[in-house]
């Protein structure tokens, strides 16, 4: 019978999860009620996508701002420069909290016009107006004031994130520069506080002359006074809990998720996929912010998910060899071509205007988007058809 339907993506609710809770049970359980509610079959190569929110929280990974203030000691004898942070309440604003607890001088050094993930600082046609060169030019907490006011908001927060700053970490100066090297101006010790270029800007730093150079991914990758800890991405990843308190990345995934996995085969007798994701990889055309604010997409899946699409572009088909071509005719075409294609199209043109992005990126970004980060309760995403192709029946 012909298959009118192609990918289809399901929230799907679960209970309240809290620390040391058993996750396998509860994403096995709460998938199996969803879909026998809807009279659903599962078929091989279903993914069960389960946020990173959720398996942190069973986890009890955890740290309040002592315990981070606490390991930044360890590290840092005296005045600490914050290269790149993120402009975010959720995100950095709680960690600097715990840095600023530790009583030390501190620089921030923001770039401009935007952070790392796309959140502005200011509005870019000022910097025309005023002639400014953001890759050349450093500005200082008087000249950015200057130039931009004193209040300057964030388009979707409402948050002045400069003020935000300077409120939580009372001991600090804050400085405007896309050259990481600008720090050294005012201490040779530096926490790289950059997502996905912290290892270049370390780097960078360290040919530079500076004495001691850690980043986020560095602090907590071991536990501090009981404290939950990465050891591959220390902070990174980490979300506000409290006040007090952070929400890491999770740790131990692949247990998790082979674990899941086999329970779900034994069940449905199916190969089922599944995999925990985090920040979706995409770029919001008005505010410009890029949502990966994560080290990953996705911190652990299973093996099926491994690589990318290997995918021919149907509308280019459509246009060159299928242009002068009936429906029926076309259609058997192309069922042929997708049938028959090379293992590996990289760089053919049948692909042209295809992305090769890892399979776990972009069914992360789906999942993100599917599931959302406010009150719709499906922490849990079930994905069918993913792998399908216009030739499946």
């Amino acid at each position: 019978m012909e298959r009118y339907i192609g990918t289809v993506v399901r929230g799907i609710r679960t209970p309240i999860v809290k620390s040391g809770d058993n996750l396998v049970e509860i994403v096995f359980d709460s998938v199996i009620k969803a879909l026998e509610s809807e009279n659903i079959s599962m078929r091989d190569k279903d993914v069960v996508a389960v946020t990173e929110s959720l398996v942190a929280r069973a986890q009890g990974n955890y740290a309040d701002i002592d315990q981070i203030a606490e390991d930044i000691n360890n590290k840092f004898d005296s005045d600490i420069g914050l290269v790149f942070p993120i402009l975010s309440r959720n995100r950095f604003a709680i960690i600097l909290k715990g840095i600023a607890q530790t009583g030390k001088k501190l620089h921030i050094l923001l770039s401009y016009p935007s952070d790392e993930v796309g959140n502005h600082l200011m509005d870019e046609r000022i910097l025309y107006q005023k002639n400014i060169n953001p890759y050349s030019e450093v500005l200082s907490e008087e000249e950015y004031k200057k130039f931009f006011g004193n209040e300057v908001k964030h388009q979707f927060t409402g948050v002045d994130y400069v003020k935000l700053y300077k409120e939580i970490a009372k001991n600090c100066e804050i400085h405007f520069s896309n050259n990481p090297k600008t720090i050294l101006q005012f201490t040779k010790d530096v926490l790289v506080c950059s997502v996905h270029s912290r290892e270049s800007v370390k780097q960078e730093l360290i040919d530079a002359g500076a004495e001691k150079v850690y980043g986020l991914d560095d602090v907590l990758t071991e536990p501090i006074n009981g404290s939950g800890y990465n050891e591959k991405f220390g902070l990174l990843g980490s979300n506000l809990a409290s006040d007090h308190s952070v929400k890491l990345f999770p740790r131990d995934g692949d247990n998790f998720v082979k674990a899941l996995q086999k329970k779900l085969i034994e069940y449905s007798k199916k190969q089922i996929e599944v995999m925990i994701y985090g920040d979706g990889a995409f770029k919001d055309p008005v505010g410009k912010i890029w949502e990966l604010a994560d080290p990953v997409v996705s911190p652990a899946y299973t093996e099926g998910l491994q690589g990318t699409p290997n995918e021919i572009k149907i509308k280019y088909i459509a246009d060159t060899e299928l242009l002068n071509v009936d429906n029926d005719t076309a259609q058997k075409i192309l069922k042929e071509k997708i049938s028959h294609k090379d293992d590996d199209l990289t760089g053919s043109d049948e692909t042209l205007g295809t992305t090769p992005r890892k399979i776990t990126d972009l069914l992360g970004s789906l999942c993100d988007l599917t599931s959302g980060s406010g009150d719709k309760g499906t922490p849990v995403v079930y994905v069918q058809g993913y792998f399908d192709n216009f030739a499946n029946n």
